[in-house]
């Protein structure tokens, strides 16, 4: 959990951060929107690279090796040189956590099987909490830090957390058995592919009007790196093996279109309080702390193999309404209102990461575990991406109540996808409830 949350953290404490930063380095916010994608762009690419390298050299290793990467990355964050700079940083802190979540699957897996168990849904559950505490309250821990220490401590508490991530990883996490997995070649030509691949698409979605041309080298990449993996005897991800596991694919796709919203919330509305409500960054993270405290308590009971689809269905229902509800906001809003909003989204935030978390456990093959973990986290980080462009297509120089309204339409059609999407996924209720045996045969099927 230590390790699996140090990406969460990073991802929000950012979120408060950006006036400052760019007050001090003279930078708009078109320079200081790169530090939220820089982590997102270096997490998307960077989660299903690590999670191979999780599969084939073991969890201890790469969890180390990160805890020191975002040791390194937060003492250089204190170094106030650029925007620039500081953009490189948040690059070196997104590789560094990508381990932790990878890393944190396998090793239950790892110890699932070994102990003859089943779905470990209530230690599934504390994950998901620990990873969705942190990200809401990230906000919130970020406007204190701030508060009493300057934009830098966003980067200086990496130092401890990430230290301490490395004592319990030394201290508890089972040494490696590499096995024969080591003597197997690493498709290095198909990760640049892949890495390629994700790149052109992201910098499409962060500006789909202007670069349309973006389009045809990612297609361009896309086909290559299909043709090459098909025709690995050991690929960086087994396309095949994604083709015919429907499930897992409608899994990412649920964990995308999710967080699109989740995050549009996050960043769009404590943008909106800080510019329209004109609160300081601290007030405005502490306005968030109602959806950590929702998200908290629904992952908290979600700690069963159980009830996917229901919960999933509620996902849907409560952004689809807290959506619509974003619709009457405006300057003058009650602040209990506010609070109440925000606690809503949290009961979707968590919800869905703890069902999904479960559903993917289910499904991914046990010896590509990391892998498929990563590519979860990079589905969620596409979310992210997406999310990032609406509020800029939505609020345009100014995050005002007209921007707001042009956002919760947008999160409508989401949210009603995401709703469509897990209704009709007649898999949910087959896979969920079925005992391992039963889930085993399933798969095999």
């Amino acid at each position: 959990m230590a390790g699996a949350v140090l990406n969460p953290i990073n991802s929000t404490l950012i979120a408060v951060a950006l006036v400052p930063i760019g007050q001090s380095f003279g930078a708009g916010p078109g320079r200081t929107a790169w530090l939220i994608s820089a982590l997102y762009l270096a997490t998307a690419v960077g989660q299903p690279v690590v999670g191979l390298l999780v599969d084939r050299y073991g969890a201890r290793r790469v969890l180390l090796g990160g805890a020191v990467l975002v040791i390194v990355a937060g003492i250089a964050g204190m170094i106030p040189l650029s925007v620039g700079w500081l953009t490189g940083v948040r690059v070196v802190l997104g590789l560094g956590t990508c381990a932790g979540f990878p890393a944190a699957m396998a090793v239950l897996r790892h110890h699932a099987e070994a102990s003859g168990q089943g779905v470990p849904a209530r230690v599934l559950s504390l994950l998901s909490m620990s990873a969705q505490t942190v990200m809401v309250i990230g906000p919130t821990l970020g406007g204190l830090l701030i508060g009493l220490f300057g934009w830098p401590a966003i980067f200086a508490v990496n130092i401890p957390l990430a230290g301490l991530s490395l004592v319990l990883a030394l201290l508890w996490v089972p040494k490696d058995d590499r096995g024969a997995r080591t003597a197997t070649p690493i498709d290095v030509l198909g990760i640049v592919l892949f890495s390629a691949t994700l790149l052109a698409l992201l910098f499409f979605l962060m500006n789909p009007g202007a670069d349309l041309w973006l389009l045809a080298v990612v297609a361009a990449f896309a086909i290559a790196f299909a043709l090459v993996e098909l025709h690995r005897g050991t690929p960086f991800l087994d396309l095949r093996m994604l083709a015919a596991n429907g499930a897992i694919l409608r899994t990412y796709l649920r964990q995308a279109l999710s967080f699109m919203a989740i995050y549009a919330i996050m960043f769009g509305y404590v943008q909106w309080l800080e510019t329209a409500r004109h609160l300081s960054a601290e007030a405005a993270g502490l306005m968030l702390l109602p959806m950590s405290g929702t998200a908290v308590c629904a992952a908290a009971f979600s700690g069963r193999g159980t009830g996917i689809k229901a919960r999933l269905i509620t996902v849907a229902v409560a952004l689809a309404g807290g959506s619509v509800l974003l619709l009457f906001v405006h300057d003058g809003t009650w602040v209990g209102a506010l609070l109440a909003l925000a606690a809503l989204f949290g009961l979707a935030q968590g919800l869905t990461s703890v069902a999904n978390q479960t559903t993917l456990y289910q499904e991914a093959p046990a010896g590509q575990m990391g892998t498929a973990s990563g590519l979860f986290r990079t589905a969620q980080y596409l979310g992210a991406i997406v999310a990032s462009t609406l509020i800029a297509l939505c609020y345009g120089p100014h995050a005002d109540s007209a921007g707001l309204h042009r956002l919760a339409i947008a999160l409508i059609v989401i949210s009603a996808a995401l709703l469509v999407v897990t209704v009709v996924d007649r898999g949910l209720r087959a896979t969920t409830t079925a005992t391992p045996a039963a889930a085993a045969d399933v798969k095999s099927a």
